[in-house]
């Protein structure tokens, strides 16, 4: 009996052996898993370009945005609402913000998409939808996103992709806010039901997919 307990406390002992190594190593690779998620840096910049939803349309098939919120910020109200913003009264312009990995498109890129897709020459306007809500605005969180915008938007002058002057403002982030959950997601959701999504939209999400097509998470060769 002696010999017995003895040998089952050696194979009792030896599987133990080899299971916490095994063990060990899940816990590591998880770990490993979690860091490397950790060391994943993204960034984030606020972008006004008249109607939200069609600026979120743009920016939510550039390859590299992991997330578009549409919201409100640049004005002095708490918690804004959509109404309230509307009247113009607020200060606030609709905005979405913008997160992505900077590892895959880089903050020029993205910023060259806005001054591509909307007409940032017309001052508090975008085609019929007009007031101060709807200002061409790039709002930067620190001074090396105010440089980065200050440097394409030059760019983009020098190369006279419009004829009048560009006036979009550059100024700091304040606080932002999210807007209403219906504002989110829009154009996805609404494409088939509201005609501002087909006669407004549509045309510059195809303008985005034709001038920007490598940037497209619509294109198969990405």
């Amino acid at each position: 009996m002696f010999v017995k307990n003895f040998f089952s406390a050696l194979v009792i002992l030896g599987l133990i052996v080899q299971v916490a190594p095994n063990a060990d190593a899940q816990t590591t690779a998880k770990a490993e898993t979690q860091e490397s998620k950790k060391e994943k840096k993204v960034e984030s910049i606020t972008l006004g370009a008249g109607c939200f939803w069609c600026v979120e349309a743009v920016f939510q098939r550039v390859k590299g945005v992991e997330k578009v919120v549409s919201g409100y910020t640049g004005g002095a109200k708490p918690n804004p609402t959509y109404k309230e913003v509307c009247t113009g009264l607020t200060g606030h312009a609709e905005v979405i913000q913008v997160t992505f990995d900077p590892s895959v498109v880089s903050l020029e890129t993205l910023l060259e998409i806005f001054w591509h897709t909307h007409d940032p020459t017309t001052l508090n306007r975008q085609g019929a939808d007009e007031g101060t809500q709807y200002r061409s605005a790039v709002f930067y969180n620190d001074d090396k996103q105010r440089d980065t915008a200050e440097a394409v938007m030059e760019k983009i002058t020098k190369e006279k992709v419009y004829n009048r002057k560009i006036v979009t403002e550059i100024t700091p982030l304040g606080e932002f806010y999210p807007a209403e959950d219906y504002h989110q997601n829009y154009f996805n959701l609404n494409k088939f039901r509201n005609p501002y999504c087909s006669s407004v939209i549509a045309p510059k999400v195809s303008k985005f997919e034709k001038y920007f097509k490598e940037y497209s998470v619509n294109n198969k060769k990405n």
